[in-house]
């Protein structure tokens, strides 16, 4: 399996079988990465210029805009929200590299729940206790003369330290941890405690 820096496994053989679409494919199938940024990448900016800022990976034929929305009229800068058939036709490349050939690809997962078990966050307002999802590289940037790319999904803490900890996979058939669990249920608990109606005679009665 793919490792970390420091060695310990990440979870899955190949990170691009569970990369989403790029972070900056716009939902006409143009790279934002190359119109905003295009100093930190002259050549490769100047490339996708020509092309009219079309991804090189999305097949130029696949419809990604969003229902409603006319993909000749959205720039390079326009709302990244895809529909699922738009993620479809991203996730299945057309274009003449895979994800892999792109030097800025970066795919960043955001559900908000644990890929592994489903255990889904719940998060206290106000609050400094520990998020039951972390965020769970399954690539990293680009170090030294290897290049590769930030890959990231959500685990819940439990099926994260299982992943780092053992020989975990994050395809593993696994259900919610009783402590993870627990912990879900403690914090459903507080916040219909918060929320429930406590008159202040009630609350400061001597």
């Amino acid at each position: 399996m793919e490792k970390t820096p420091e060695g310990t496994s990440v979870g899955v053989d190949d990170p691009y079988e569970h990369a989403d679409v790029c972070d900056h494919l716009t939902d006409d199938g143009r790279c934002r990465f190359a119109f905003d940024h295009p100093e930190q990448d002259r050549d490769f900016a100047r490339k996708r210029r020509e092309d009219e800022f079309a991804c090189p990976v999305v097949d130029p034929d696949a419809d990604v805009s969003c229902p409603g929305e006319e993909a000749s009229g959205r720039g390079p800068g326009g709302d990244s929200d895809r529909d699922e058939t738009a993620v479809d036709s991203a996730q299945s490349p057309g274009g003449d590299w895979a994800w892999a050939d792109c030097p800025h690809f970066r795919s960043r997962n955001s559900d908000r729940e644990c890929i592994r078990c489903g255990l889904d966050e719940r998060r206290m307002a106000h609050s400094d206790e520990r998020p039951l999802l972390e965020e769970h590289h399954l690539s990293y940037s680009q170090a030294g003369d290897t290049l590769s790319h930030e890959i990231t999904v959500y685990l819940c803490r439990w099926c994260h330290a299982k992943v780092h900890q053992s020989w975990a996979r994050v395809t593993d058939d696994a259900s919610p941890d009783t402590a993870a669990i627990a912990a879900k249920e403690e914090r459903r608990s507080k916040e219909q405690s918060e929320l429930g109606f406590e008159s202040a005679a009630d609350r400061y009665d001597e």
